[in-house]
């Protein structure tokens, strides 16, 4: 599925649109965004959670759901499960027939006499049977997938790192490298683990960040390189502005 999730981050990042911006929207974790652009499908849940994101997220992104679905399945190698309706037969053409069983298995018995009235009975014609199957009912339609919402904050941590002046940054999900580039100035990027993330930055004092939509202190000063900053539940703290300190005055 490696194609098909490289073109969906392709058009994604084409209009300007970060994986944040495509959660908020849709309401699919940013975990499984980033999985499906990866083509992960052993991250992302079973059932019909998967073509219900592709759908969301290719709406999302102005593109063609059917035509995004059909492609997502062609990738992954998944199949419809809905059955194709079966062709009723047919009986043979002119003979006469009586349904026993409507709905159901119905048994056509016809019996043609040829004799003319008066005529000996053995110059009748052949008994012909046929056997009629009912045409089978149509495939039932299957609900639309039910919109996945995502865990709560506090069971996960979100940062969101924002570039002041150009800087490289690396970041480590839970063992996983998610980024490892230099961000222009301006530009922002979110990442989400379930136990633990690793901060690298190369010029401190271009980048701010902030955990959970908490604030962080200042990472330190301009063109100071920081090294494995570990962020979890434990060490969060001591990473992010105190709740009543960043309240504005008043408030």
């Amino acid at each position: 599925m490696g194609s098909f999730g490289e073109n969906l981050r392709r058009e994604r990042e084409l209009r300007g649109i970060s994986l944040r911006d495509v959660a908020d929207a849709t309401k699919i974790s940013i975990r499984f965004l980033d999985a499906l652009e990866q083509g992960r499908l052993d991250v992302l849940p079973g059932g019909l959670f998967p073509r219900a994101f592709v759908r969301q997220y290719a709406k999302f992104l102005g593109l063609d759901p059917d035509r995004a679905v059909a492609d997502f399945l062609y990738s992954s190698g998944l199949q419809d499960p809905r059955p194709a309706p079966a062709a009723p037969s047919r009986s043979e053409q002119g003979v006469p027939w009586r349904a026993l069983a409507a709905g159901g298995l119905a048994l056509v018995t016809v019996v043609a006499w040829l004799a003319s009235p008066g005529t000996d009975r053995r110059s009748t014609g052949p008994e012909v049977t046929v056997t009629d199957v009912a045409p089978a009912p149509p495939p039932t339609t299957l609900p639309p997938a039910p919109a996945y919402t995502p865990a709560p904050a506090p069971e996960g941590l979100v940062l969101q790192v924002s570039a002041a002046a150009d800087c490289w940054v690396e970041v480590r999900a839970d063992g996983d490298i998610r980024l490892s580039r230099e961000l222009a100035a301006g530009e922002r990027q979110t990442i989400e683990a379930h136990d633990e993330l690793v901060l690298s930055v190369g010029n401190a004092g271009g980048l701010s960040f902030s955990v959970n939509d908490r604030p962080g202190l200042p990472l330190g000063k301009s063109g100071e390189v920081k090294k494995g900053i570990v962020i979890s539940r434990k060490t969060l703290p001591a990473l992010v502005q105190d709740a009543a300190a960043a309240r504005p005055p008043g408030a």
